[in-house]
């Protein structure tokens, strides 16, 4: 039976209250998926993160103080693409089935590219997963060389690609 209190029942208050709690502090939701069916799920994203010829010569040389920056960054990308819906509170939790993160010097021009790839077969995409992923994989590499500059930029967080899914696929054009 229905708790009774003061203003009827905590149903009864709760419909009342909703117009006002809707005006006051908006109203976010999850998406329900009812009618799909699971289908292969893939997403790639990428950012860049300019560190310099400084933090490019000691990433190539092995010579930071924390230890193997790159590899570091990428498992720290395959940690947070598996942990986005405690960051991102409307993702759904999802059984991811591949979690890959490279991340690439290109020492001449003082950029390390971050990639990710993130895959699963479910009821909705993975690009939250794979943005995640690549957005802190840049972020442990600014960790981990902030003792050689401050000056590290990261830059260009996008979609590559994804595939699956009820709006289809898409593709980045090259030049974007």
């Amino acid at each position: 039976a229905p708790t009774p209190t003061a203003f009827g029942t905590i149903s009864s208050l709760l419909a009342a209250m909703m117009p006002t709690l809707h005006r006051c502090v908006g109203v976010a939701s999850v998406g329900v998926r009812h009618a799909q069916a699971p289908t292969i799920r893939r997403a790639r994203a990428a950012c860049r993160v300019l560190v310099g010829p400084e933090v490019a010569e000691a990433l190539a040389l092995g010579k930071v103080a924390k230890g193997d920056v790159l590899t570091v960054a990428e498992i720290a990308g395959i940690m947070a693409a598996k942990k986005t819906p405690d960051i991102l509170p409307l993702c759904h939790p999802l059984l991811l089935t591949k979690v890959g993160v490279e991340c690439r010097l290109d020492r001449e021009a003082g950029v390390v590219e971050v990639v990710a790839d993130v895959s699963c077969t479910g009821l909705t995409g993975v690009e939250m997963e794979s943005l995640t992923a690549a957005a802190t994989a840049a972020l442990c590499i600014y960790d981990m060389c902030k003792p050689i500059t401050k000056g590290i930029v990261i830059t260009d967080l996008r979609l590559l690609s994804k595939s699956g899914g009820k709006s289809g696929d898409f593709e980045r054009a090259i030049d974007e």
